[in-house]
């Protein structure tokens, strides 16, 4: 039976599963180059997909046009009128799973999410192993539809050029450039300003090193003003840019360093080195950025906080855990971090 030629990849959020996507692609493009991926995401992530070579975009505008089982219906005609051999579910969540209804009579695969034992390893602490990470099961997707996928942890998109006019903003590279993003989508996976402010202090020591801030919306912009400081080699990246441009600088990044959050993904694509920092998450779950070795990876002391992982995704909080991010040290950042920058 032949191997399908065009193949619908679904995968409608978050940011850093969007870019976990990516190196799968780009594995599928080199090993299959004839093949043709259509991707259905949210517009705002078509910045972080456009790159995969020969890529076309389809905006699921779940908002308003595709809203709904009768925008969903609409989506799956516009679907059909490209003829798509396969579908590839990288969500496997209602509105997916409506679309692929709708979609009957084409071969499909969805994800295994591997729910069981991710709720095992956050309820049973003796259950405390690496799960399948996530892309290997966007990989068994493809796999399934009878890609033989191999991910070899080189699969990055080129890094970009920085623009002139963001270049006036914050100065050519003359040093090394760190990007450091302490917030994450919940409380319990970010580091306090108090903690963010003494990681910017010790590395700024280093006067070889322009540290670039990065977060996204007014909150966050305010909060790593305070973070630089007047600081001249700490930049405030947030709200100067577009992402599409933001991307570029994180491109030229010599080291990010990152909470259990989207950042560190996007540095990721590009190859640039992540030290992670966790809290209430854990990488065990799955969710590392891409080819990334485990000495990057900074987790709660787990003698002080056994429990950890408390959840998988940080939404859950338990009595006496607020504050697990804080027992990861200064100083086991800026040695890591002095590692990375000398490999």
């Amino acid at each position: 039976m032949p191997l399908p030629q065009r193949i619908l990849v679904i995968r409608l959020s978050a940011m850093g599963d969007i870019a976990m996507c990516v190196p799968v692609l780009l594995a599928l493009k080199r090993d299959y180059p004839s093949v043709e991926i259509v991707a259905l995401s949210r517009k705002r992530f078509r910045s972080i997909l456009e790159h995969i070579p020969d890529i076309t975009f389809i905006e699921a505008d779940v908002d308003n046009r595709h809203k709904g089982v009768s925008g969903l219906y609409r989506l799956s005609k516009e679907i059909k009128a490209l003829k798509i051999d396969a579908v590839a579910d990288f969500h496997n969540v209602l509105r997916s799973k409506i679309l692929r209804t709708f979609l009957r009579g084409i071969p499909k695969s969805k994800i295994d999410k591997g729910r069981a034992e991710k709720k095992k390893l956050i309820n049973d602490p003796t259950f405390f192993k690496p799960l399948t990470h996530s892309t290997e099961r966007y990989a068994n997707v493809l796999r399934e539809l009878g890609f033989k996928v191999e991910l070899k942890g080189n699969e990055f998109l080129p890094k970009k050029a920085v623009l002139p006019q963001i270049h006036d903003q914050i100065g050519r590279k003359t040093s090394k450039w760190v990007g450091f993003a302490p917030f994450a989508a919940h409380e319990t996976k970010a580091v306090t300003i108090k903690k963010a402010k003494k990681l910017v202090k010790a590395i700024s020591q280093d006067d070889q090193i322009t540290i670039l801030l990065f977060g996204g919306g007014k909150k966050e912009q305010e909060q790593l003003q305070i973070i630089a400081g007047t600081t001249s080699n700490v930049i405030n990246m947030a709200g100067i840019t577009s992402f599409e441009n933001e991307l570029s600088v994180m491109s030229q990044l010599d080291a990010m360093i990152a909470m259990d959050s989207g950042n560190g993904h996007l540095a990721a694509l590009y190859g640039v080195p992540v030290i992670t920092l966790w809290g209430n998450t854990h990488p065990y779950a799955g969710f590392a950025p891409y080819a990334q070795p485990e000495e990057n990876q900074l987790t709660a002391n787990r003698d002080k906080f056994p429990l950890v992982p408390t959840s998988i995704f940080g939404n859950k909080v338990v009595k006496g855990y607020k504050k697990a991010t804080s027992s990861i040290k200064v100083k086991q950042v800026v040695e890591r971090l002095k590692i990375v920058l000398e490999s």
